[in-house]
C-alpha cells in the first residue's frame, strides 16, 4: 500500500497498461502537474515497476513500460476496477470494458483460491502470520489477538 496508496500512482499504472508509455502522454491523459508526474515516475522506476527506456537522445526523451514487476500489478488494478463497475457505474454502464483476447471474450476480473479455483472472499478466508512477519510487530498483543496467536 504505500507504493499504491496516493491518489495518482495507480492512475500512472493504468495509464501504462492503457499503452500511454510518453511523459507528455501521461500527463495529457491524467491532466497531472508536470512535478507530481516526475516524482511517480521516478518511484515506480526506483522500485522496479516501470522501466525507464530511451527512445531520443536530443533532448533526451523516455518511454516508461511496464516490467515483470509491474505487469503482475495488472490483477491488482483490474480487481479494484471490478469494485467500481459495481459499485460505481452509473447508468450508461460501465466505463472500461476488458477483453481477454486468448479466448475473445468480454471478462472481469475474479480473485479465486490458487488452489481450488473458487472465488476467494473475506467471509471464507481467514489471515495468518506468514514467516516474514516482522517480529518486533509479532509480540504485539493486539497483533497476536488479530492472527488468533494469543
Amino acid at each position: 500500500m504505500d507504493l499504491l496508496g496516493d491518489c495518482w500512482t495507480p492512475l500512472v499504472l493504468r495509464e501504462a497498461f492503457y499503452g500511454v508509455s510518453r511523459f507528455d502522454d501521461f500527463r495529457q491523459g491524467l491532466g497531472i502537474a508536470r512535478n507530481t508526474l516526475t516524482d511517480r515516475l521516478r518511484r515506480l522506476v526506483d522500485e522496479g515497476v516501470l522501466d525507464r527506456r530511451l527512445y531520443q537522445d536530443e533532448p533526451r526523451r523516455y518511454d516508461y513500460v511496464p516490467t515483470e514487476k509491474g505487469r503482475e500489478l495488472f490483477a491488482v488494478l483490474a480487481a479494484m476496477s471490478r469494485w467500481g463497475d459495481r459499485w460505481l457505474a452509473g447508468e450508461e454502464g460501465v466505463p472500461v470494458v476488458f477483453h481477454h483476447d486468448t479466448c475473445g471474450h468480454d471478462t472481469a476480473a475474479e480473485v479465486v483460491c490458487a488452489v481450488c479455483r473458487r472465488p476467494l472472499e473475506a467471509q471464507d478466508t481467514s489471515m495468518r502470520m506468514g514467516p516474514g512477519y516482522p517480529e518486533r510487530l509479532s509480540r504485539r498483543p493486539d497483533v497476536r489477538r488479530r492472527f488468533g496467536a494469543a
